[in-house]
């Protein structure tokens, strides 16, 4: 996995897609969706890593986004 389209992919073999119109948000939940994934086996740890830490540098750089703007 190499980016958050990736991830949204990933997630759609299972049947998840996140909407909540909150990017933040929604990457928080794909974040969750990962670790319960990853708890079930039902990804490799390299692929695992690597989501999380796309997700969460994605969730940062959102944050930053937002304290500019407001």
């Amino acid at each position: 996995m190499k980016t958050i389209y990736d991830i949204q992919q990933f997630l759609k073999k299972f049947g998840t897609i996140i909407y909540v119109g909150d990017r933040e948000a929604g990457l928080e939940l794909m974040e969750d969706e990962i670790q319960e994934l990853y708890k079930s086996q039902c990804m490799t740890q390299e692929d695992y890593r690597m989501a999380i830490l796309l997700l969460r540098s994605e969730i940062v750089r959102e944050k930053d986004r937002k304290r500019k703007e407001g």
